[in-house]
């Protein structure tokens, strides 16, 4: 049974930015954000986005219409963020590595009135907002790049002259406060609607309670700020008890991050860092990688995609700090099944969080014994509200109290969990499930292989066969029989792919999750 919640600090009315500011009222000196070109503390931060308000208010913006923020990890990214729920808009937060034509179908999707839009982007705006059959008010641009148009005004101009605004929108609990967009693992985009008092619970449930993030903590997340798990990470996780985010706006390369985590930016070093599966990978495979004491990591945290054991236990030697590794999602807002920093089961994704129930489904609905996959569901305070104007999507993964992941888990003897896939990459070979990550994990125990994505591909007799896309590390390569005998060794003998591609890259989201679908599509085009 899911355990009980702690009593939350609200009656009819509660608006996040304001209980964030609120949070930090007594540490106004204190450096909330640092990025590579500008800094704010507590103080400087609680009148920006209060700034912020009072100016997007001053367009004649509407009570929960939406404002799009389409904008690098910077300083200015809360602000934005913040004034806006602030004001009682709606901001929705959007990937920066997309193309006009995705940029394009989220204006008309979310209807929104305003942009928040970085000078390195605005191009790409420039040329959606052209292919759109929709108009905005003001486009705001963080740190042009170049002359403005008439139309557009800058990020600092447009805040400076007006007064902070003093009382927040009234919003209540379940009021929308932002919408996320999902990575687009499985198909297009869908805008998730999540309410006011999501963040509360996710900072009190994991921020807190799991990770134990305090205001002495220096945090770096090399998931960006769109994905929930960066806006959780650098966001609400740290303003809710007073830590210092270090914000990195260029690709988080293995390079800039090192630099980062040995004290680049102001001397700061964190203490927590977050990232993907494939990042760490990198990282561990890189040259350049620092010491152990030339970093201050008490702890680093794994989401976006199940992380092998492997990279867990050699990032533990190298470092001397674990991974801790749990799953998220969009939906979800943050992290629900995890390990714990005193509970690591490396080749899980750990337990419940507490405040949250999960159970897994069979095919037809009925249970599913220990060690046979099913269909994850999650029961929590931080599910989304809907799915913006997709009725038969939200019904479909707003069941009731419940919310389907899309996942395949497998339930271990001591309660910990074990991700076996998404829901449709499942493979079915010779009427046996096969989970593709189990393949791919043990692929990437081979000491040359960076990382591996696993498919199932149809046969001359249409039966399903398995096939391995397999990147090598730089300057390490091993032939198909050897990685075949590699995966007998340790696998069922029916498991080992019988086909195994070498590539130079996967398709992946931006935040870093593998996309199969569209190695499924080549295999699909190939064969036609």
């Amino acid at each position: 049974m899911t355990a009980a919640l702690p009593a939350p600090p609200w009656g009819d009315r509660f608006n996040i930015a304001e209980h964030l500011l609120a949070c930090n009222a007594g540490r106004p000196d204190k450096l909330a954000y640092v990025d590579d070109h500008a800094s704010l503390t507590y103080a400087e931060l609680d009148t920006r986005v209060r700034q912020m308000a009072a100016a997007l208010h001053a367009l004649g913006i509407k009570r929960e219409e939406r404002v799009l923020l389409l904008m690098q990890d910077c300083c200015d990214w809360p602000v934005a963020f913040l004034g806006a729920i602030y004001a009682g808009l709606v901001p929705v937060a959007v990937n920066t590595l997309l193309t006009a034509d995705d940029y394009a179908y989220m204006l008309e999707h979310s209807r929104a009135q305003a942009v928040l839009v970085s000078g390195a982007l605005l191009a790409t705006l420039n040329a959606a907002m052209v292919k759109a059959d929709h108009e905005v008010s003001k486009v705001v641009v963080s740190r042009p790049q170049a002359p403005l148009h008439p139309s557009e005004v800058a990020f600092d101009a447009f805040i400076q002259g007006h007064a902070p605004k003093r009382k927040p929108a009234g919003t209540g609990p379940d009021d929308p406060a932002f919408w996320l967009y999902s990575s687009g693992s499985t198909g297009r985009p869908k805008g998730a609607v999540h309410s006011q008092a999501n963040p509360y619970w996710t900072i009190e449930l994991y921020g807190k309670a799991v990770l134990g993030l305090c205001e002495d903590d220096v945090c770096f997340s090399a998931a960006k700020l769109f994905f929930a798990y960066g806006l959780g990470n650098a966001i609400t996780f740290p303003l809710g008890v007073g830590a210092t985010v270090l914000l990195m706006a260029d690709r988080p390369t293995p390079e800039a991050i090192f630099m980062r985590w040995i004290g680049s930016v102001c001397g700061l070093k964190p203490t927590v860092f977050f990232c993907a599966p494939t990042g760490y990978a990198g990282m561990l495979a890189h040259p350049d990688l620092p010491d152990r004491e030339a970093v201050a990591l008490r702890l680093a945290s794994s989401a976006g995609e199940a992380l092998p054991a492997e990279l867990g236990r050699r990032f533990k030697a190298h470092f001397g700090a674990d991974i801790v590794d749990g799953i998220g999602s969009t939906e979800m807002l943050h992290i629900f099944l995890s390990n714990r920093p005193d509970r690591i089961r490396y080749g899980t994704t750990g337990w419940p969080v507490d405040g949250y129930e999960v159970m897994l489904h069979a095919d037809d609905g009925g249970p599913v014994p220990d060690g046979e996959p099913g269909d994850l569901y999650i029961q929590g305070p931080s599910s989304a509200l809907m799915y913006w104007g997709n009725r038969a999507k939200s019904r479909e993964t707003f069941q009731g109290t419940w919310t389907r992941s899309g996942d395949k888990y497998i339930r271990n003897t001591d309660g910990s969990y074990t991700y076996a896939g998404r829901s449709d990459d499942m493979l079915k070979v010779s009427g046996i499930y096969v989970s593709p990550i189990e393949i791919e994990t043990t692929l990437a125990q081979h000491p040359a292989v960076l990382e591996a994505a696993v498919i199932g591909v149809a046969d001359a007799n249409g039966l399903t066969r398995t096939k391995a896309f397999v990147v090598f590390k730089s300057g390490q390569r091993a032939d198909e029989a050897t990685l075949k005998a590699f995966v007998k060794e340790r696998l069922a003998p029916y498991k080992y792919p019988r086909l195994i591609e070498f590539v130079d890259e996967l398709p992946k989201t931006a935040t870093g999750k593998i996309q199969r679908f569209k190695l499924r599509d080549a295999e699909v085009t190939r064969a036609g």
